[in-house]
């Protein structure tokens, strides 16, 4: 009976682990687990969850303690892997898995896959020109924002494939998307540097950091809350010191036409 309560712990700890890699809210992975741990009746439960981490403490039948201990670094977005963990924790809940049939579920939704480069590509281009149009640049300039997005999602694919940290990769991205769109600009294709530089960058912006953030503080999870929120301000920081260095040493070149 220890065995399968240490069991039941570890599954547990291992869906709240998937949930918050995936970018799920910290209310979310919490009472997730804490639904698990209740279907599956296992004795004084404990979990506390922060953005970067999750604590576990509980006791098994036999009395003996149980603590897991799960450290992360940078999380990645993926709201297929968060569905199928959430309908995994409503199966368990109605007593439709065994605690092992539930590992091998779990297993499955570890290897869900990201959305392939090819239509990842194409969204990230047609999302850039039509934000380029809805912040008010003509259709050359969501022309120009097109084409700065058909290369900024390959840029991006190649920065995060030799592991450079979150930071690192939107401060050269947002650079690396200024000086193209500074390039389409110089030879006639577009009207408006900045709704170009405005509707590219939108693929790099921390929405989904915020709006957790912003959640996490409504749900008094005030620490994760704060860290979530001060990750998307640093972002932010590094899109704007990307743009704005790129854009500065550009313009002499044009004879400041580009500020």
């Amino acid at each position: 009976m220890g065995k399968n309560e240490s069991s039941v712990h570890q599954l547990a700890t291992e869906m709240g682990e998937v949930l918050l890699e995936n970018g799920a809210e910290i209310s979310r992975v919490q009472d997730t687990m804490e639904r698990v741990a209740r279907a599956y009746h296992a004795e004084s439960f404990n979990a506390y969850v922060l953005t970067n981490g999750i604590f576990m403490s509980g006791r098994d039948t036999e009395g003996h303690s149980l603590t897991f201990i799960k450290q992360y670094g940078e999380s990645s977005i993926h709201f297929g892997r968060i569905c199928a963990v959430n309908q995994l924790s409503r199966e368990i809940a109605r007593g439709e898995h065994t605690v092992e049939e539930a590992f091998s579920i779990l297993e499955d939704i570890r290897q869900l896959p990201y959305c392939p480069l090819l239509p990842a590509t194409l969204s990230c281009a047609l999302g850039s020109a039509a934000f380029s149009y809805l912040f008010g640049g003509c259709w050359l300039d969501a022309l120009a924002a097109f084409l700065c997005g058909l290369a900024l999602e390959p840029f991006l694919y190649l920065t995060k494939k030799h592991g450079l940290s979150n930071f690192l990769v939107n401060l050269s991205s947002s650079g690396f998307v200024a000086f193209l769109a500074s390039l389409l600009f110089m030879v006639g294709l577009g009207n408006n540097l900045d709704k170009i530089i405005i509707g590219s960058i939108i693929r790099l912006v921390p929405g989904v950091a915020l709006t957790t953030s912003i959640r996490d503080f409504f749900n008094r999870d005030y620490l994760s809350g704060t860290i979530r929120m001060i990750d998307a301000v640093l972002i932010g920081s590094c899109i704007a010191i990307g743009v704005g260095l790129v854009v500065r040493l550009m313009s002499p070149l044009t004879g400041g036409s580009l500020l």
